[in-house]
């Protein structure tokens, strides 16, 4: 008995995996918070559900952030960089005209904003992340994004 409990103990050591997140290798993770204000014309088309907006502040997150409304006093954030691959002079995703997905103009990969999710991802073995997601409050008439 003393011995098959031994050889559980060891079995479980060597099954458990000292990977435990599927993080982004090529977004860092970047501590920040910003606060928006719906008042100001800046961010007043979050007031509309499904509307989004670009927000590049310097220190906000990596190429700045996405965010939208996604009905209820809910909203939804993103970092704007896109995130398959490193960050570099095309990397910085762009709002479509509909507002609600945004287009990396290095590949012209598609991303959604009500759920961060890679739209146009191509056939294949490789591996392609989806946006990198944000927190979003919503309290009175100010939206908090954090990470």
């Amino acid at each position: 008995m003393k011995s098959l409990f031994y050889v559980l103990i060891v079995l479980l050591l060597f099954s458990c995996s000292t990977d435990r997140t599927n993080r982004n290798p090529y977004l860092q993770d970047i501590g920040f918070r910003i606060d928006l204000n719906l008042s100001l014309p800046s961010y007043s088309a979050l007031k509309n559900t499904g509307n989004g907006v670009y927000v590049g502040s310097q220190g906000v997150g990596t190429r700045g952030v996405f965010v939208i409304n996604t009905g209820f006093n809910n909203f939804m954030a993103f970092e704007a960089s896109c995130p398959n691959h490193e960050p570099n002079s095309c990397s910085t995703m762009t709002l479509d005209s509909d507002k609600q997905n945004v287009t990396c103009s290095c590949e012209d990969y598609k991303y959604n904003l009500f759920t961060g999710q890679f739209l146009n991802r191509p056939e294949g073995d490789v591996k392609y992340h989806d946006m990198l997601f944000y927190s979003a409050t919503f309290n009175g008439n100010v939206v908090t994004v954090r990470n």
